[in-house]
């Protein structure tokens, strides 16, 4: 095995692990100060939820089986019971036909489904009953996102990465687009929380902004450049890609809230460099650095617009703008790898439109994205109205436990108890 590549995977999936726990201090101190502890249990409970969810059967339906099934992985890894023996077998194997242990592949795969499963949470931030999130969640990451993850990353007869050809260096359609649509879904359903266009719900703790920011910045280095699965030059050049996008997501957010409202904010800056990080994911491996540039300064005017214009032009409340930044940013950095993308960078061997003048990548994108959106709103829709009817119709807490604050009504704390000198 090759001992870089091999500690180059295991630092990636660690750092792919710490962006979970970096999203529970942005979505925390998003919300407001009577909920800040059940936003921030419902992402910390995720890291629970798809450790069973994933070692029992969902790296199994991701990426289980011989291949060729369109969209479904197979039954043969449940319970990850063939990995220890499988890592057995690879160390025995002649030198050079293992890069590194296949098992890493199970940790690194399942930080992912951590992250865009904690992503959902912020959709519906301030008002869902804590037992029926955590129950459509059990489900989801068990039903929704395994057969995504190999309908693009399955292989040889995969329908979206195969059969349509549409590229996904890192998790476009799987991460971003499934995690902002099902936030949607999921607030729709769940309904408006109480004053909603009519009062304001400013962030409780900015610095706790600040702080996940950083944190997701840093592990998203893992994401991208993990996602090349070996310590060469197409890992740099998405690290590279990524420092770019998200820096350029930086400065354009903060030129655009300039112009519309006067000043820049912090908050601001956070999440143009959530948008430009959620840009270049898709094509990280596959665009020259300039385009990263350009990717990033031109989706955080998106996901702005997405955010101050259409969500309370359709009146829809995304508590945290997970659909605004996430499901947007996606489909934009989607569409732009297939405007950007590099012949000699492309899994598939197509370009972008700019470099090769062929509209056949751009196509296959828009229909890769198409396909995610009508899988995982579909499924989303039904899973949320069967947990619906399996907690009685009650997907929410009730007026009081909402209005006094979902830290003392779900969980029986509160995240800035008052000081009598006995706490």
């Amino acid at each position: 095995m090759d001992a870089g590549t091999s500690a180059f995977m295991l630092v990636c999936t660690m750092l792919v692990l710490l962006m979970t726990p970096g999203l529970a201090f942005f979505y925390g101190g998003l919300t407001r100060r009577k909920n800040v502890g059940n936003t921030m249990i419902m992402v910390f409970a995720v890291i629970g939820v798809v450790a069973l969810t994933w070692s029992v059967c969902g790296w199994s339906f991701a990426y289980g089986g011989n291949g060729g099934n369109p969209f479904f992985g197979g039954f043969d890894q449940l319970m990850l019971l063939t990995s220890t023996t499988d890592m057995l077998t690879e160390a025995q194997a002649p030198d050079g036909e293992i890069v590194y242990p296949a098992i890493t592949d199970v940790v690194f795969q399942m930080a992912f489904c951590m992250i865009t499963t904690a992503i959902i949470t912020g959709g519906v931030a301030g008002r869902m009953r804590f037992g029926a999130v955590m129950a459509f969640l059990v489900v989801w990451t068990m039903v929704v996102y395994p057969p995504l993850a190999h309908m693009v990353w399955g292989g040889e007869g995969s329908l979206i990465g195969d059969t349509i050809g549409a590229l996904d260096f890192a998790g476009g359609d799987v991460v971003h687009i499934s995690s902002g649509l099902t936030a949607l879904i999921l607030a729709v359903l769940v309904g408006r929380r109480h004053g909603f266009g009519a009062m304001s719900y400013r962030p409780h703790n900015v610095p706790f902004v600040a702080l996940g920011a950083a944190l997701l910045w840093f592990g998203w280095f893992g994401f991208n450049a993990g996602s090349a699965f070996a310590s060469d030059g197409i890992a740099a050049l998405a690290l590279v890609n990524t420092v770019c996008a998200s820096g350029a997501g930086v400065v354009s957010w903060m030129v655009v809230e300039r112009i519309c409202v006067g000043k820049p904010t912090l908050i601001g800056a956070c999440t143009g460099l959530v948008a430009g990080l959620v840009a270049i994911t898709p094509a990280a491996g596959f665009v020259e650095a300039w385009a990263a540039l350009v990717m990033g300064l031109l989706t955080s005017p998106l996901c702005y617009w997405a955010i101050s214009w259409l969500k309370p032009k359709l009146g829809y409340d995304d508590a945290l703008d997970a659909f605004g930044c996430h499901c947007v940013g996606g489909i934009a950095g989607g569409i732009m790898t297939g405007l950007f993308c590099m012949p000699e960078l492309s899994w598939t061997g197509a370009g972008g439109l700019l470099y090769t003048g062929d509209w056949a990548l751009l196509g296959s994108q828009v229909l890769g994205i198409v396909v995610t959106i009508v899988f995982v709103g579909i499924c989303g829709i039904v899973l949320g109205l069967l947990v619906k009817l399996c907690f009685h119709g009650r997907l929410r807490v009730d007026d009081e436990a909402e209005a006094g604050g979902l830290d003392v009504a779900e969980h029986g704390e509160s995240a800035y108890p008052a000081f009598t000198g006995l706490d």
